[in-house]
């Protein structure tokens, strides 16, 4: 029995470490484009960028984990396309690689801009030319006031450096949050020095570096080579798989249930689900999505999915506060501002469905822990 996990991300390592923790016996052959042992992204634009941590402590397992653990460890490969007649990956090298079973961890890669010159930051190496580069800067534009280009403009900041942020939207973060959390973060930013421009397209002359943070778009090339189904992602079933049984996705490139979401908790979620079903196990995804970013001084957690809400009920006030988010009278997410209590309790409402009222969210005299 063989598994090839094409993607050494968060997602493909937690894929091949939940294998021999389910009790996978059988060959497993972890694929890395990038040289580097399998990392994690959230400390790029943040610790990293700030001179607090360095690149080799984002680093998930040293070499001997994956020497211990009988994964074969690939770096600086890239799979061509997959052979689904023969069960083979085809490497670009020209290599083959036998399996019974493949997980597509490809992630996503960035949008990008046609000006050259402006830097982005999705992997290791891009966070090493822009902490070089923004060392050296005085001035910087973001453009994107998503959650990416905000943790650059804050960490740019935070570094003394003259930053600007230019959105096309009307707020910030605008896929994800209600317009009070926006507006907090706006005001956030602007009370650090941060400029916000807020729908606009122009780009501010005189920057000395031009960082775009304007989205990412998955890797479904080789599934789409490969015959499979491909909306926004590698469409999968309750289980992960797609529409080759023996073939499953996971993380930032797959579509759930029509939707994609790009977090490290999904990712690590999925793989620990898709590496029970390939040990035999018949477990639908249904983990309770959670999500956050650090700007400055500021945690948000965000627990759920806001989109479809038609009310939102505020518990606390600025700078601590959340926001619950309701449709049809249901909750459905929960974003928290510096209260991890909150968050916590979000997780486990949305986990078992309650019956919490609108009321019962906006009364903080309320224990939201007597909730079945």
């Amino acid at each position: 029995m063989s598994v090839v996990i094409v993607g050494a991300g968060q997602g493909g390592f937690q894929t091949a470490a939940a294998l021999r923790t389910e009790g996978y016996s059988g060959t497993i052959t972890l694929l890395g484009d990038e040289p580097h042992l399998p990392y994690q992204r959230p400390p790029l634009s943040k610790g990293f960028l700030l001179g607090k941590q360095d690149l080799e402590s984002a680093t998930l397992r040293p070499a001997k984990y994956y020497q211990d653990q009988r994964i074969d460890l690939l770096t600086g490969e890239r799979a061509a396309r997959i052979d689904r007649e023969s069960r083979q990956v085809i490497l670009k090298s020209g290599a083959k690689i036998p399996y019974d079973h493949v997980v597509l961890a490809t992630g996503a890669g960035v949008r990008r801009l046609p000006d050259p010159s402006f830097l982005y930051l999705r992997g290791r190496d891009d966070a090493a030319e822009l902490k070089d580069r923004l060392d050296r800067a005085g001035s910087v534009v973001v453009i994107g006031g998503g959650f990416i280009g905000l943790e650059v403009a804050a960490s740019a900041r935070s570094l003394g450096k003259d930053v600007t942020v230019v959105e096309v939207q009307s707020r910030l973060m605008a896929r994800g949050v209600a317009p009070i959390v926006s507006d907090f973060f706006r005001d956030l930013h602007i009370k650090y020095g941060v400029r916000i421009l807020l729908g606009s397209g122009e780009i501010p002359a005189g920057a000395d570096l031009v960082v775009a943070g304007i989205g990412v778009a998955p890797n479904v090339e080789l599934a789409r080579e490969a015959g499979l189904a491909v909306a926004d992602g590698i469409a999968v079933d309750d289980h992960l798989r797609t529409s080759d049984p023996k073939i499953f996705a996971i993380g930032d490139c797959a579509c759930h249930r029509s939707r994609r979401l790009e977090s490290v908790q999904n990712a690590v979620d999925q793989a620990k689900c898709a590496a029970a079903n390939i040990a035999g196990k018949n477990e639908p995804y249904h983990a309770v999505p959670w999500f956050w970013t650090d700007q400055f001084d500021v945690k948000l957690q965000m627990a759920g999915l806001s989109g479809g809400a038609d009310r939102v009920v505020l518990r606390g006030a600025a700078p601590k506060f959340s926001a619950f988010y309701f449709s049809n009278g249901r909750l459905i997410a929960v974003d928290s501002i510096n209260r991890p209590r909150d968050h916590i309790l979000a997780r486990k409402l949305l986990n078992t469905s309650p019956e919490l009222t609108l009321e019962q969210a906006a009364d903080e005299s309320f224990d939201l822990k007597s909730l079945p």
